[in-house]
């Protein structure tokens, strides 16, 4: 049983993908500090028992990246080229968008590089839990997690609390369990993969691996 509240919880994405273009790069004055916007490619492939097929789905993540880290990995980066980083989800202020964060960053010649999109996540259970049914009569869960974060802003110079609301689908087993036993206000501790839906925002959701529910 969980005793107390969680003050800090965790929100940290890991990817590894290719530079749809240049990183677009710009100084800030006051103080002088470079900030870069990029967008990642990471692919998934799987077999498609249906259609007895491989498949393959392509998510696009917008990452921002302040401070030293975009003269260090990404001054010279180019489309193409294989990026690894890991940062955390933010709502950024222009248009609300839902975002990542990039914390370190690394940039590796142009080619293929088998990809990865890894979330490890935990907040608290914001919504009741939805079961739902797909088109291939397959169920998930579906219930929106809220994680809070002390961040440090090279902006701002200053700790701040980055409050976080996303998505959190659920399958198999653990969605059926999930659906009986969560409820609101529970912690829950995700391992997972960062995805998109498919409408004009593109928001994130997190696309449960494994799952871990604490219940008060």
């Amino acid at each position: 049983m969980l005793t107390e509240a969680v003050k800090n919880h965790l929100c940290k994405v890991t990817l590894l993908g290719n530079l749809v273009s240049k990183p677009d790069i710009r100084y800030q004055a006051n103080p002088v500090i470079a900030v870069a916007e990029l967008t990642l490619a990471t692919h998934s492939r799987w077999y498609d028992k249906p259609s007895k097929q491989f498949k393959e789905w392509t998510s696009y993540h917008t990452v921002k990246v302040i401070g030293n880290i975009v003269e260090l990995a990404l001054i010279h980066a180019d489309k193409g080229d294989i990026i690894l980083l890991q940062g955390y989800l933010i709502n950024s202020k222009n248009n609300n968008r839902e975002i990542i964060h990039a914390s370190y960053a690394q940039t590796y010649p142009k080619g293929y590089a088998q990809s990865i999109n890894q979330i490890h996540y935990s907040g608290t259970i914001l919504s009741d839990i939805k079961v739902i049914m797909t088109e291939n009569n397959k169920e998930f869960s579906e219930v929106i997690v809220e994680s809070k974060q002390t961040i440090y802003s090279s902006l701002t110079q200053k700790s701040h609390i980055v409050s976080v609301q996303r998505p959190l689908h659920i399958w198999g087993k653990q969605a059926l369990y999930i659906a009986a036993h969560g409820k609101l206000n529970d912690q829950i501790i995700v391992d997972g993969k960062l995805n998109y839906l498919n409408n004009n925002s593109k928001n994130q959701f997190i696309d449960a691996h494994q799952v871990v529910l604490l219940t008060k």
